[in-house]
């Protein structure tokens, strides 16, 4: 067995024995592209190219939310894209949400929005969100979207996290600064800590006060 093959499994254990989630839903195997992505090390892409549609989707309550409403204003942004019957790479990417979401603490909600937008709408129902959310302990401040395909593939397309089969999608986590609308890329697993720093200059340019970049965590 390769060194990549062995990574997602090992990670996935991590993230599931910190966080006390269980992946139990029966799944569509993630494609091997995955493993090899989480082997990578992450790059960081300042200035990415995001297009966010203006698009109504539906949050984990059944709620409409109009997409660019909710990721612009004064609050930095932080979406990555899963789906709920992944057992692999996606609950490493939402046990690295929760660990921001600890980090975060009050300020979440506040200063900072996360957003999770499933790759698989067909089966990823607000009810189904909702119970995942549950399951990680999701705190308010942290929205879960979907809605019809064509409406969550053009979102997709436009954040960069479109593949033809959803099993394929790119890890990923963007920042966004909801005042300016500009987006930095983080692609694979990315330490929590430097989302944090991105995040801490964003929130500090809106109050007008200067950041200490943190190191990694």
């Amino acid at each position: 067995m390769t060194r990549s093959a062995r990574f997602v499994p090992l990670a996935l254990g991590a993230v599931l024995l910190a966080t006390g989630a269980r992946a139990e839903d029966p799944a569509p195997p993630c494609h091997d592209a995955h493993a090899v992505t989480a082997d990578a090390k992450p790059a960081a892409t300042p200035d990415a190219r995001v297009d966010v549609p203006d698009v109504e989707l539906i949050d984990q309550d059944g709620n409409p939310v109009r997409l660019r409403a909710l990721l612009s204003g004064d609050k930095a942004v932080i979406a990555d894209f899963v789906f709920t019957t992944c057992t692999t790479v996606c609950p490493v990417l939402t046990g690295i949400m929760v660990r921001i979401q600890n980090k975060l603490g009050d300020r979440l909600g506040k200063d900072v929005t996360i957003v999770s937008v499933t790759v698989d709408p067909a089966r990823d129902t607000p009810a189904k969100l909702k119970a995942y959310a549950r399951k990680w302990k999701a705190a308010p401040g942290w929205v879960w979207l979907t809605g019809s395909k064509d409406v969550v593939d053009r979102v997709l397309k436009g954040m960069g996290a479109y593949t033809p089969s959803f099993t394929d999608h790119p890890p990923m986590v963007l920042v966004g600064d909801g005042r300016t609308g500009s987006w930095t890329r983080f692609n694979g697993f990315p330490n929590q800590g430097l989302i944090l720093s991105r995040v801490d200059e964003i929130t500090a340019a809106g109050s007008g006060k200067t950041t200490t970049a943190r190191k990694g965590e």
